[in-house]
């Protein structure tokens, strides 16, 4: 007859898991959320890449807070401005599962002038047949 500790030993203990917050939205059956910026902030993304990457910290109406990435060039967003934001987060920024969406509600779709992408052959408000002649 097994002793006491021995029926201890096989006895399997259920382990809680933390729900995620990136399955909210998933879970809701909504494209996208509404919410309420509360804070704004900066994070530097993982090993091979560097950069400054631009955080919001947005307030549901439910009263959770997610954190979302703000996309492009610039942005005109301060606290209590009001965003729109779906699913699926930058690959390089730990924790940060979500993307505000660009030209809803208080989030504007103009980005900064003057800075635009450039090739080997242009520079910077030159246009690419003056550039080619002067070369």
């Amino acid at each position: 007859m097994p002793t006491f500790n021995q029926k201890c030993r096989n006895i399997k203990i259920k382990k809680f898991r933390k729900k995620s917050r990136a399955r909210l939205i998933s879970r809701l059956k909504a494209p996208m959320k509404r919410g309420v910026v509360r804070k704004l902030r900066i994070m530097k993304p993982k090993k091979p890449n560097s950069a400054q990457r631009k955080i919001a910290k947005v307030k549901l109406r439910s009263g959770k807070f997610v954190n979302c990435y703000i996309p492009g060039l610039g942005h005109n967003l301060r606290d209590f401005s009001a965003v729109f934001f779906r699913g699926n987060g930058p690959k390089d920024l730990n924790g940060i599962q979500y993307h505000c969406i660009r030209g809803q509600l208080d989030f504007s779709w103009e980005e900064r002038d003057g800075i635009k992408r450039t090739n080997k052959l242009t520079r910077r408000g030159i246009p690419k047949e003056d550039n080619r002649d002067k070369f």
